[in-house]
């Protein structure tokens, strides 16, 4: 009896879901019965249409005209990655999940998964004995139901029957409001396995916020998806909505997914941010330095959507630029207090609603570039942040225009992933371009 067949014997699961995450860090994938799992890495029998990686946010599929590829769209032969098989929490039937990679007939990896960039990037550390560790922070509002997205979202109540009308940063009563949906996402994150630290009450009403214990990057990206599916259907079971949107209302702060980031030495663990009398290391400069150059080159990669750029407002607890400094949340890159075994630094820069492989990719890529460049940065920043020139693009046009320019980025994701990437980030702009919102109709309709 092999691994596999032991594991969904000695759980009683009945079927599999078998997930791929698209461009959007939307979960695709299939379900299929049990018993097929563990023969499908032997015949190749578990496969999905290439076309995922073309789909835009909206369901759309974006093909260039020239990619005659997608238009053939032949199969993937999906490839389960057995360190991810876990129980799926909440289900009715015996239910396991496992995130899967896509690959050609010849076994080459399918090179515009967000997953298989992320391991590509992994690979360029470990060529030089480093070993990247990260830590998400992860936020998000509930709000009360919203079936018409005419309305703007509001509050939802909580166990007092109100909603929350003011901020109730880090409130202890504010987050006992919501104490039986965040009991049952603790409990299903736990059967499946997620490495989830503290949750407190964040700035807005009805914001919280999760930390996630650090680890490897690419299985902190499989968890963050798996935790938003949780808390989404979680929270529609108590009658509320939770959204990952960037900006979803239009007075209240953001939601961010901040990325903590540090390299250790894959040999023995030791943090290479640091030296041995705790100072920082020439590594951990150099790492800053690259953040600074290129995050704003790569912004469509951690703010992706149109909604991601209306979260970057200054005083709005969301950064502008990639200054940096210790303990200074106003910076996109702050340092937190820590020893020479914790030496870290934290890109703030990600939204809630970003594709966590991407984001991750893109934090990594950038540091590894002024690694390898010996990029410098600036001085610390001591005081307001804000009070520095804007050095992030406001709009997704502008940062897709910014990333088209981009070329040590683009040479190192490959040229299959980034133009399939720009072709949904282009469709999407080109479909919202043609929404007429409520605020045109407010004040142009009578007026102009």
């Amino acid at each position: 009896m092999d691994e596999l067949t032991r594991w969904v014997e000695e759980r009683g699961i009945a079927e599999i879901e078998c997930f791929i995450p698209d461009m959007s860090g939307v979960l695709r994938g299939k379900v299929l019965p049990a018993a097929k799992l563990p023969r499908s890495p032997r015949d190749g029998s578990l496969r999905l249409p290439s076309s995922i990686f073309s789909l835009t946010v909206t369901g759309e599929y974006a093909d260039g005209p020239d990619d005659d590829e997608a238009f053939s769209d032949p199969d993937m032969i999906l490839r389960p990655d057995i360190s991810t098989l876990r129980v799926a929490p909440g289900m009715k039937t015996p239910t396991g999940f496992v995130f899967a990679d896509a690959h050609h007939p010849d076994g080459t990896p399918w090179a515009s998964s967000p997953r298989h960039v992320l391991k590509s990037v992994m690979a360029l550390y470990a060529a030089k004995g480093w070993r990247p560790v990260v830590a998400p922070e992860l936020e998000f509002y509930l709000t009360a139901l919203n079936p018409d997205p005419d309305f703007p979202l509001t509050p939802p109540a909580g166990r007092s029957g109100r909603a929350e009308s003011a901020p109730q940063p880090y409130g202890l009563e504010a987050i006992s409001e919501y104490e039986d949906l965040i009991d049952d996402i603790y409990e299903q994150s736990e059967i499946a396995a997620l490495s989830l630290d503290t949750m407190i009450h964040e700035s807005g009403t009805a914001q919280l916020e999760v930390n996630f214990i650090h680890g490897d990057p690419v299985a902190l990206s499989d968890q963050v998806l798996i935790f938003k599916r949780i808390v989404r259907q979680l929270a529609l079971s108590h009658g509320v909505y939770a959204t990952f949107m960037a900006k979803p209302m239009e007075l209240q702060p953001g939601s961010a997914m901040h990325l903590h980031v540090s390299v250790v030495d894959a040999s023995d663990g030791r943090n290479l941010f640091a030296t041995s009398s705790g100072k920082d290391s020439a590594l951990f400069r150099h790492f800053v330095g690259g953040l600074q150059i290129y995050l704003p080159q790569v912004a469509p990669l951690f703010a992706p959507n149109v909604n991601s750029f209306r979260r970057m407002r200054p005083s709005h607890s969301a950064p502008i630029n990639v200054q940096w400094g210790k303990d200074n949340r106003s910076c996109g890159l702050r340092v937190p207090i820590s020893d020479a075994a914790n030496r870290r630094i934290e890109n703030r820069l990600p939204g809630a609603d970003a594709n966590p492989y991407l984001a991750v990719a893109a934090t990594l890529l950038s540091g590894y570039l002024g690694a390898m460049q010996g990029a410098e940065p600036t001085a610390q920043v001591t005081g307001n942040a804000y009070h520095h020139a804007r050095t992030l693009p406001k709009t997704l046009e502008e940062a897709l225009e910014r990333f088209a320019r981009c070329d040590p980025v683009r040479d190192l994701l490959g040229e299959t992933f980034v133009r399939a990437f720009t072709y949904i980030k282009e469709a999407e702009l080109e479909a919202f371009q043609g929404v007429i919102s409520s605020w045109e109709r407010d004040h142009l309709l009578l007026k102009v």
